[in-house]
């Protein structure tokens, strides 16, 4: 199901509000319910990662999973450090629970990894080496895919239900996933990320609602509107919500967006 295609411009005084804590009203820390696991390969590669399964679970019936992709401040191999922006844990509120339980995987990148191989049209220091073609996953990206597919071996999963969200070097993870996986992602929320536009004709059947900060100095919203024009000239509606005057930090008002949890798990997979 594609949504119609929207350009959001928020106010500064509804950003103010937005910006409240992801934790909920009685600002409950939830990074507890999220199991601290550690993936590891055929061939002894691991990665860290957290996972809520939902408190009601049942083998007998098929349950969305959220895959969440932090930024690159959050790289390492603490397991914690990747739940430090708190908002996605929206999706493990007793109130999301209760309605439409999912479950919700955050694994944490490697200090020396990205989610990406390269950064596409941003400035990088002298040491790092030139953009890349869009060719293999990087490792933890591989790994990433793995787990996924691990988890969906162990619990019951809806297939038409699996969402990728990420904010910063997460959000261009979460547009990486989807060109990698394009008839498994059934939509995707990409926040201050991009994405080079010609790879989008690929993904132009997905769901999209991405976000940006109008001064965001880290990672320009040009990217993003970049991808959304590039997706609406592939033929897709993609939404998307560029707030005005905030900075790199657009992950807070985007996940406390009234509509995002019933918008994102109301999505179903469609194939191109």
């Amino acid at each position: 199901m594609q949504a119609t295609s929207t350009i959001l411009i928020a106010t500064a005084a509804s950003c103010c509000v937005l910006m409240a804590a992801a934790q909920g009203s009685d600002q409950i820390d939830l990074r507890p319910r999220l199991d601290k696991r550690e993936y590891q390969n055929a061939d002894g590669e691991t990665l860290p990662y957290r996972l809520f399964v939902p408190r009601s679970y049942s083998a007998d019936k098929k349950y969305p999973l959220i895959l969440f992709l932090h930024g690159a401040g959050e790289r390492g191999d603490d397991n914690e450090a990747q739940l430090k922006h708190a908002g996605v844990l929206r999706f493990v509120s007793d109130a999301v629970e209760a309605k439409d339980p999912c479950f919700l995987v955050a694994p944490q990148c490697p200090k020396d990894d990205k989610w990406v191989p390269a950064y596409f049209g941003l400035k990088r220091p002298p040491e790092a080496p030139a953009e890349e073609a869009p060719g293999g996953p990087s490792r933890a990206m591989r790994l990433v895919m793995e787990l996924v597919d691990a988890l969906e071996k162990q619990y019951s999963i809806d297939p038409d239900r699996r969402y990728v969200t990420g904010l910063s070097m997460g959000g261009f993870g979460s547009f990486d996933l989807c060109t990698r996986r394009p008839n498994d992602v059934a939509a995707a929320v990409p926040i201050c990320g991009g994405l080079e536009p010609a790879r989008v004709e690929a993904i132009a059947h997905i769901p999209f609602w991405i976000f940006h900060g109008s001064d965001d100095s880290t990672v320009p919203a040009e990217l993003s509107r970049n991808v959304v024009e590039a997706l609406k000239q592939a033929g897709a509606s993609p939404r998307y919500t560029e707030y005005p005057g905030v900075g790199h930090n657009s992950w807070g008002p985007a996940f406390e967006e009234a509509e995002l949890v019933d918008w994102l798990l109301s999505q179903r997979r469609s194939k191109k």
